[in-house]
C-alpha cells in the first residue's frame, strides 16, 4: 500500500508575529550576503499622448530622464514609504525605460550587501518611475493605465534565488 504524500507545511508570513501582529523582521543573526533584484512593469499611454513624449512637447520635461531620477531615488526611500522594509545601503540602482508602441516598459535592478534583500527597493523604483511617467502625461492622457508591475528575478539570502 503506498504511503500518503507528505503534507507541505504551509507558507509563514516573516512580518506578522505570532499573536498577528505586523512587525519588522529581526535580522539581527542574519550574515551580510550579495543580493541583486530586479522588477519591471509597464504603463500604457495613448498614441497620441506617446507622440506628445517623443517630440518633448510636455511642460513638465523630458519623461524618461525625470522617471529613471525618480525611480533611482525611490529605490533609496523604499523604507521611507513601506513600514516593515529595512533600510538599506545599496551598492547600485539601475532603472531602464523603454518606449514602446503602447507605452513604456521599465525594469530596474538593485544590488546591495547586507541582511535582508532588494525585492522592495527594485519593485518600489518601477512602481514610482511609473507614477511619475503618469504624473507627467496626465494632462494628454487621463486614461493611462499602469500594471503588470513584478518581481523578475532575486539572488541571495536565506530563501535562495528566484526567477520568473
Amino acid at each position: 500500500m503506498p504511503s500518503a504524500p507528505a503534507k507541505k507545511k504551509a507558507p509563514k508570513l516573516s512580518h506578522v508575529s505570532r499573536n498577528s501582529r505586523a512587525r519588522m523582521v529581526d535580522v539581527t543573526d542574519k550574515a551580510d550576503t550579495f543580493r541583486e533584484a530586479r522588477a519591471s512593469g509597464r504603463i500604457r499611454i495613448s498614441k497620441a499622448a506617446m507622440a506628445l513624449v517623443r517630440e518633448h512637447s510636455l511642460e513638465k520635461g523630458p519623461v524618461v530622464a525625470v522617471a529613471r531620477f525618480a525611480g533611482i531615488q525611490a529605490a533609496k526611500r523604499t523604507s521611507d514609504a513601506i513600514p516593515m522594509c529595512h533600510p538599506l545601503l545599496l551598492s547600485q540602482i539601475d532603472v531602464v525605460i523603454i518606449p514602446r508602441p503602447f507605452g513604456f516598459e521599465i525594469t530596474s535592478t538593485v544590488k546591495t550587501r547586507g541582511q535582508t534583500g532588494a525585492e522592495m527597493e527594485a519593485l518600489h523604483a518601477v512602481s514610482v518611475a511609473a507614477l511619475t511617467i503618469y504624473d507627467m502625461v496626465k494632462a494628454a492622457d487621463k486614461k493611462m493605465v499602469i500594471g503588470e508591475i513584478r518581481l523578475e528575478s532575486k539572488t541571495g539570502g536565506k530563501s535562495g534565488a528566484f526567477r520568473r
